[in-house]
């Protein structure tokens, strides 16, 4: 990684650099290791705390390793590092109390003592400094901006105004219980996402970005643009396994930025292209964004469901960014590299297979109705026997024995269902002992160990945030006050359903501004996600329309985090290169749009078009409505279809492409007529020119 590139990680993610070589860095990585052991355990049942108290110990752990490794990332003086010490203590001290406490709390509920409510009100600072440390202020003043809500609000005019609480009241709310910083988010991120970081940190370790590089590279990198088309596919592959934008663009990016600039792709384009097709990771199926899990939770639904919803808008996303590419290569005669210097996609495959088995695994599980918790221990379980197996199997004498012991632990592997957890544990325990006696087995133990700490360091902003979102959901539970808003955007809807959806765009785009997705979701799901259930719009719809939006924050200007995570890579301005991002975003704009309309575009029930013609000819309209659309706007914005275009012919097909859009019988009669014109005037043009 670049100097620049350094310096823009640790802005952007002050953990960037990770544990620092000393002995208070050595601490602190074992820390990290005994928080991922923790979490495992608790998630093969090997231990089985109350949910409360899992909840409680998981953000212990993220205070206490939080607050040290921010304070010497951001080069605190002793006063600083003394301070940050006293911070974690207290966070460790709260998850002390609740588990210590835990029956007696139940018992005091509506009750609670003196030192109960110091207990609460020490949850709250260190949960908030500790998201200002790390994320900036943005999410803590509105967070605290909530608080304030629900200590105040009685004194606001009607209809903001509440009943008002007692002082008492909002703390219990807040800090104990399962309404507020313990709520869904933080029981998702203390189970399904810290599972799934882990997976994808051991994965990452043991090479799976370069097997999901030179699978690109051999596949595409030989096309006209083949450049962007890498990016935009190593970046995609990379989502399924990380789920994490910024993360993408600072991995993957590093290798592909530079790619694209030396075959003559503008600067600001390569970021954009890498920005968009890493953010996408987090709607690529099967391990999508930690929002996916926090969403299914919050629906009641299998995780299967939101996989499904999410699947056609995932690709048509993809494609939409392609085919941007494309264009841009074309217009600018950018052709792809040299076949013979390319990596094999057949070689990579062969030589690093095995490394798909555990996500084929997690796939089959998750398609197969099993719960992400149970599949995340599966694939998780299955990927430390590959490793620890591989490095076995490398020192035994031939290929028989090498087959044999892969059939043992194969069949290991399928006693997880019958006998459980144990079979797998017994045999990662005889593996690790095995590893332990040879040069190479060490090496690969480190590397273990180093996934256990990386994970966890990488689940600290996720979990943080998780947490203090927890306060606005509290205080929207306690108060009611997402009933307002949502009141505004129901009446706004009666007149226009489409103004209503602008709406709800703008709020996910402004308060993504300053706030990561995962929050960003929680809020705007709360609060316009029943609104938009009121107007029709089917309810995982109308979530994943503020998912969606919530996702292209960073890529909308002024903030656009995952642009200026690229800008140090691709030595360009993040301003300039959050625009070129927004033109091959296309279909993130697009999409959420027609599936409001159509909901069978993401394979939902409804809407009138599937009642009048069937459930699978209105998937099939929409889709091909939806690639005519994409395709119509990258024309129109890149100004090129084998030839330049003149404006005229690109203001007409941007404007065929946006009557594609709505689900109207007239409006869809006007865009097909304008595709025929538009197609017909390029047909006749062409013929003039060749004769």
């Amino acid at each position: 990684m670049s100097k620049e590139a350094e310096v823009d990680a640790v802005m952007h993610d002050p953990l960037a650099d990770g544990f620092p070589h000393s002995r208070e860095g050595r601490v602190l990585f074992w820390l990290a290791v005994a928080f991922s052991v923790w979490q495992i355990a608790f998630a093969a049942h090997v231990i089985s705390p109350s949910s409360q108290i899992a909840r409680a110990v998981h953000v212990g752990f993220l205070l206490a390793l939080g607050f040290p490794l921010l304070s010497i990332a951001k080069g605190f003086g002793p006063l600083g590092r003394t301070f940050a010490y006293l911070l974690a203590a207290g966070g460790v001290a709260v998850a002390a109390y609740q588990w210590i406490e835990y029956t007696p709390l139940l018992l005091r509920a509506g009750d609670p003592n003196t030192l109960d409510l110091v207990m609460g009100v020490l949850l709250l600072i260190t949960v908030f400094t500790a998201a200002w440390m790390l994320m900036g202020p943005a999410l803590p003043i509105i967070a605290g901006t909530f608080f304030l809500y629900a200590m105040f609000g009685q004194y606001l005019p009607s209809p903001l105004n509440h009943r008002g609480y007692a002082f008492e009241q909002v703390i219990e709310q807040m800090s104990y219980g399962t309404e507020g910083i313990y709520g869904i988010p933080t029981y998702v991120s203390a189970t399904y996402i810290f599972l799934f970081i882990l997976f994808g940190a051991f994965l990452e370790k043991a090479g799976m970005i370069k097997l999901f590089t030179d699978v690109s590279l051999g596949m595409v990198g030989h096309k006209m643009g083949g450049a962007a088309k890498v990016s935009v596919l190593s970046s995609g592959l990379m989502g399924t396994i990380s789920g994490s934008g910024v993360a993408n663009v600072v991995t993957t990016g590093q290798f592909t930025i530079p790619l694209m600039k030396s075959f003559g792709y503008r600067p600001a384009f390569a970021g954009g292209v890498e920005a968009t097709a890493s953010m996408g990771g987090q709607i690529m199926p099967p391990v999508m964004g930690a929002v996916a899990f926090i969403m299914a939770e919050t629906l009641g639904v299998d995780y299967v469901e939101v996989v499904k919803a999410a699947l056609i808008p995932a690709i048509l996303y993809f494609a939409g960014a392609f085919w941007m590419v494309h264009l841009e290569a074309g217009k600018r005669n950018l052709r792809g590299l040299a076949k013979s210097e390319l990596p094999s996609p057949r070689k990579a495959l062969k030589e690093s297979w095995y490394l798909l088995l555990p996500l084929a695994v997690l796939v089959f599980l998750l398609f197969s109705g099993y719960t992400p918790l149970f599949a995340g221990t599966v694939g998780l379980s299955l990927t430390g026997l590959l490793i620890l197996g591989g490095s076995v199997a490398l020192g035994l004498p031939n290929t028989v024995i090498r087959s044999i012991f892969w059939i043992i632990l194969a069949l290991v592997a399928a006693a997880f269902f019958e006998v459980g957890i144990w079979a797998v544990l017994a045999a990662l325990a005889v593996l690790v002992a095995i590893n332990a006696f040879s040069k190479g087995g060490r090496e690969t133990l480190a590397i273990c160990r180093d996934s256990l700490a990386d994970g966890a360091r990488t689940a600290l902003p996720v979990g943080i945030a998780c947490a203090l979102v927890g306060v606005i959901i509290g205080v929207m539970t306690l108060t009611g006050a997402a009933t307002t808003f949502g009141q505004f955007i129901v009446g706004v809807g009666k007149s226009s359903l489409f103004l209503s959806l602008i709406l709800t765009m703008i709020t996910c785009i402004v308060l993504g501004m300053g706030i990561p997705t995962i929050p960003n979701y929680i809020i705007t799901s709360s609060i316009a996600g029943p609104a938009l259930l009121d107007l029709g719009v089917p309810l995982i719809v109308s979530h994943m329309f503020v998912f969606y939006f919530g996702i292209l924050a960073d890529l909308t200007p002024p903030v656009a985090l995952a642009c200026f995570a690229a800008a140090p890579i691709a030595r360009e301005s993040g301003l300039k290169i959050s625009f070129e991002a927004i033109k091959v975003a296309a279909a993130g704009f697009v999409v959420p749009f027609m599936a409001v309309y159509t909901p069978a575009l993401m394979l939902q029930d409804g809407g009138p078009l599937a009642g009048s013609i069937g459930y699978w000819p209105a998937v099939a309209y929409v889709v091909i409505k939806a690639l005519l659309a994409l395709s119509l706007w990258g024309v129109a914005v890149i100004g090129w279809l084998g030839r330049p275009l003149a404006l005229w012919e690109r203001a007409l097909g941007m404007i065929a492409g946006f009557t594609l859009i709505a689900a109207l019988p007239l409006t869809d009669e006007i865009g097909f007529a304008l595709v025929a014109l538009f197609a017909v005037t390029l047909w006749l043009r062409r013929e003039k020119a060749a004769a």
